[in-house]
């Protein structure tokens, strides 16, 4: 039992992430669900990105709360650096998942639900990376 603790307090920062990794994409896939099936058309390659960008931009507001408070427990009082630098990080991640978006279902014709599925686990890691090396950055962050 004590091995299994301290694998979690090892990996807790990691497993806070993906905890709300998997939230977040939650609230994205729902937001992006509700936009094509209620008002606008996948098959129409703008309405898609407009769903797309939809689920982005509430996602986003989540994911950055919810990380700056539960994952890496940022102490920064420059928000609006932090702000900043946290969705110039997702626009990144957005170009990659409107490229994956575009490729694997406006010219391949492949199914909406499931590469929206399969980008959001590519965009999931992303994330992870710039905000632990760009944005929730300890000593860049921290006003210590």
């Amino acid at each position: 039992m004590k091995n299994i603790l301290a694998l979690i307090k090892k990996y807790e920062e990691i497993i806070r992430y993906l905890i709300i990794g998997v939230l977040t994409t939650v609230v994205s896939l729902v937001t992006y669900y509700i936009c094509v099936f209620t008002f606008l058309n996948p098959e129409n390659g703008v309405e898609l990105q407009i769903a797309n960008i939809i689920s982005w931009i509430i996602s986003v507001a989540f994911a950055y709360i919810t990380n700056r408070t539960f994952v890496f427990k940022s102490k920064s009082k420059d928000i609006t650096k932090e702000i900043i630098t946290f969705i110039g990080a997702r626009v990144v991640t957005l170009l990659m998942d409107m490229a994956i978006m575009f490729v694997f279902v406006t010219v391949l014709h492949l199914n909406d639900k499931l590469f929206k599925l399969v980008s959001q686990i590519v965009v999931i890691v992303a994330n992870y990376v710039f905000s632990k090396l760009f944005v929730f950055k300890k000593g860049v962050t921290d006003d210590k």
